[in-house]
């Protein structure tokens, strides 16, 4: 578990995208947001949703790092919505001691 929070917090990403996302983590609602985001049929637990959001996002900063033109910055923004969404959820589940 510490590891997706040390993976989370080395995220480095342009302020705007991190701003834009801050402003709308508020309104994550997961039921909607996550299984359009992951694609993914079940629901997925909070950590493992945060791990496939994670790689997820990756891929499509490496598309807005290269300056490719199919690069969508509102789906960016929506997914680092949801990687903030699951992380508050991560923090609300007891550690096992």
């Amino acid at each position: 578990m510490t590891d997706i929070f040390a993976l989370l917090a080395g995220l480095r990403r342009p302020r705007l995208l991190i701003r834009a996302a801050r402003f709308g983590v508020n309104d994550y609602n997961r039921s909607r947001d996550l299984r359009r985001l992951t694609g993914s049929r079940a629901q997925l637990n909070p950590s493992t949703a945060v791990t496939t959001l994670i790689e997820e996002e990756a891929r499509i900063d490496a598309v807005r790092r290269t300056g490719d033109a199919s690069y969508n910055v509102t789906r960016h923004v929506e997914l680092l919505i949801a990687l903030m969404g699951e992380a508050r959820l991560l923090t609300k589940i007891p550690q096992a001691a």
